[in-house]
């Protein structure tokens, strides 16, 4: 499907599976431009573009270091548990 979004006053027609999460994207998009814009009068609007892909790519992999860590930990636990609950079977089949 396509969809009509606004970012910065253009206007871009993409093609989207989920025209409603595209939508909320472009909104978040548009929105951080603005505020940085705001920030950092006087830059033009590819900096603009720019300086805050590289703030959602710092989130992301944030995002994702800290999504990689808390699953290690759950199979660390997950490991404990079965040692435990192994050990238990085998102490009950004793």
């Amino acid at each position: 499907m396509q969809k009509q979004i606004t970012i910065l006053g253009r206007n871009y027609t993409l093609r989207a599976d989920n025209g409603e999460e595209l939508e909320a994207a472009a909104g978040d998009v548009d929105k951080r431009m603005r505020q940085l814009m705001s920030r950092a009068s006087g830059v033009d609007p590819y900096t603009v573009a720019m300086l805050t892909a590289l703030n959602l790519a710092s989130e992301l992999r944030a995002l994702r270091r800290t999504t990689g860590e808390r699953l290690e930990s759950m199979d660390r636990e997950a490991a404990a548990i079965e040692a435990v609950l192994a050990a238990a079977v085998a102490e009950e089949e004793a």
